[in-house]
């Protein structure tokens, strides 16, 4: 019973997620359970954006790749850049100490993994312009892609 309860919840959420690319009738329509109600009503209008961004290095580093980011996560793909001891991925609304500073870090970054996800969580990403690679050791940032 309790698998059929998980498995009923996960395709109402996929459909949540789906409903709100189409007009907000269709997402009126579904009424989920309270908990989903709640959270899919506040990021209804967040739901399903999407920008990208190719990876440029600064500060004589080298940073290459690209950047997709969703209301839900930033995928880097064809991803490489010069090694740091402590790089880290950030969305900023710049490419300097200030922005990364006034930014959110989102999670440490590999390096030499040229495919990489990070979650995010309850994260308006519209707030954002650039997702920077920065080592938080030395204080550099490595490389930025703006996103649009």
């Amino acid at each position: 019973m309790r698998k059929i309860a998980l498995a009923a919840t996960a395709a109402l959420t996929l459909a949540l997620a789906l409903s709100a690319c189409s007009s907000p009738a269709a997402t009126e329509d579904t009424k989920p359970s309270s908990s989903a109600s709640q959270s899919a009503d506040s990021g209804a209008a967040m739901t399903m954006t999407e920008k990208t961004g190719a990876f440029m290095g600064l500060n004589e580093k080298t940073v290459s790749g690209t950047v997709t980011v969703t209301d839900d996560e930033i995928t880097l793909s064809g991803f490489s850049s010069d090694e740091g001891p402590d790089l880290h991925v950030y969305l900023t609304d710049g490419t300097d100490e200030a922005a990364v500073s006034a930014g959110m870090l989102v999670d440490a970054v590999s390096f030499d993994t040229a495919t990489q996800t990070f979650t995010l969580d309850g994260v308006d990403t519209s707030k954002y312009s650039y997702v920077v690679i920065h080592c938080d050791k030395a204080k550099a940032v490595f490389g930025a892609a703006e996103l649009s």
